[in-house]
């Protein structure tokens, strides 16, 4: 019990009032791209199939500055129907987090499950309006569980790391 009120009391003094406790805080966020294709317009109104939907994720951090990443959303749709593509939609939403005193077993997880999940809402509406003012009904995405793509991504790079490489 001592012991802990020590390490509190330390934590509290340790250096003149500054703080050394994680923090973490979105600073903007905002469209860096968007893309829409119509390229069959005014026929595609007219085909009665229903175009087969393919969604693409990608997730992308850059270090802007020295306290500073941008986490850069990338989703990609495109509509095909047996008489060509509806529609094609690319999309970058972007977002600043400032970062500070964050351990760096704790930065990964953070830039690729967390900053994804909170800014896929607003990048999902963006979408949905994009598509729904193409002329199209609006695309509305399930909620994507990102931590655990995350956690599946690392278990399978860790299964990989400890393979011997093939022979080419």
């Amino acid at each position: 019990m001592a012991d802990e009120a020590d390490t509190i009391q330390s934590t509290i003094l340790q250096g003149n009032g500054a703080d050394t406790s994680p923090q973490i805080a979105l600073i903007s966020q905002y469209v860096k791209d968007l893309s829409f294709e119509n390229p069959n317009a005014p026929a595609v109104y007219q085909w009665q199939d229903q175009p087969q939907i393919d969604v693409q994720f990608n997730i992308g951090a850059e270090k802007v500055a020295d306290d500073v990443v941008e986490i850069v959303l990338k989703i990609e749709v495109k509509a095909t129907a047996p008489e060509g593509t509806a529609f094609a939609v690319e999309l970058l939403y972007a977002a600043l987090f400032g970062m500070r005193n964050v351990p760096d077993d704790q930065m990964q997880p953070f830039m690729l499950a967390e900053a994804p999940r909170l800014i896929f809402p607003f990048a999902r509406r963006v979408l949905a309006d994009a598509i729904r003012d193409g002329g199209f009904p609006p695309l509305l995405l399930d909620p994507i569980d990102f931590g655990a793509l995350y956690l599946q991504q690392a278990q399978q790079l860790e299964a990989t790391a400890g393979e011997p490489a093939g022979n080419a």
